[in-house]
């Protein structure tokens, strides 16, 4: 989540690119990364069969594709912090959807974190200001972000963070590619500058690659309900970053609502029984 959060004033340097090229590009050098790295740590990528295709299908379509959409149409109806909000009351949906989609009851302690996290965020963040086409968008990423997460369960029953990762990465590579076909043309990567290649090389391997592994691995060790909770890290991250890159303190409210997040992540990561940190239910492959 800090590189997700860190990753914001990277991803602005693509506004200027063929976007749809562009994440292609990104996709597919993380596919081949996380490959590499599968084999070089004796790693098992098994082929998806059956319902798996329909669950990574799920993942790449909302969390990756229509995610990436929405926030470039939203960003023209709203302000950043509104489509940041909507972003920051995912751990709140996790927390409730989360544990169903495990077959597990939701969990009060989880359920105040999650709101805690939401309120923090959202105050590290700022409101904004939107119109009603751009509130809609909002909502587009909200679901999106929450089904990144939500759709990738019961494929993580049966493969491997790292398999999981390495099949969304490439599906996603394959959807943007034939999106930016008849779009962008097929030269468009020709029209990436040096600029754009770096900032997507960066958001391979750090934001997709690297992010995407340590995620997944800690949807499985500790559910996504707890997991959630770590999205309050990303606004902070991206608060932090920028205050390194342009030497301007935080207000107050930033550090009201960082406090917020950082009360929130302590009451609902700490285990209130042995259960809560049981890694996901196995199911029969």
């Amino acid at each position: 989540m800090a590189f997700v959060g860190g990753s914001v004033a990277v991803s602005g340097v693509l506004r200027t690119a063929p976007m749809l090229s562009a994440q292609s590009l990104r996709y597919a050098l993380a596919g081949l990364l996380l490959l590499g790295f599968a084999r070089w740590s004796g790693r098992t990528v098994r082929m998806p069969r059956g319902t798996d295709w329909l669950w990574l299908a799920g993942v790449v379509l909302t969390g990756l594709v229509l995610f990436n959409i929405a926030l470039v149409h939203g960003s023209a109806h709203a302000e950043p912090a509104v489509l940041a909000v909507a972003m920051a009351c995912v751990p709140l949906v996790l927390a409730v959807a989360g544990p169903l989609t495990e077959g597990r009851r939701p969990e009060t302690q989880v359920i105040v974190a999650a709101v805690a996290v939401t309120l923090g965020a959202a105050i590290v963040q700022g409101w904004g200001r939107s119109d009603l086409v751009g509130f809609g968008w909002a909502v587009v990423v909200l679901v999106c972000e929450a089904g990144f997460t939500l759709f990738a369960v019961p494929v993580l029953r049966r493969h491997s963070p790292v398999a999981v990762s390495v099949h969304t990465t490439l599906l996603a590579a394959l959807v943007f590619a034939v999106l930016a076909l008849p779009i962008e043309g097929p030269v468009a990567l020709t029209e990436l500058r040096p600029g754009h290649l770096v900032a997507t090389v960066y958001l391979a391997v750090a934001v997709t690659a690297v992010a995407f592994v340590l995620w997944y691995g800690c949807v499985e060790r500790v559910g996504s309900g707890r997991a959630g909770l770590l999205m309050g890290v990303s606004p902070v991250a991206a608060v932090a970053v920028g205050a390194a890159i342009t030497g301007q303190v935080p207000g107050v409210a930033v550090w009201l609502g960082i406090g917020v997040v950082a009360g929130g992540l302590a009451f609902g990561l700490r285990a209130s029984d042995a259960r809560a940190i049981d890694p996901l239910p196995e199911t029969a492959p």
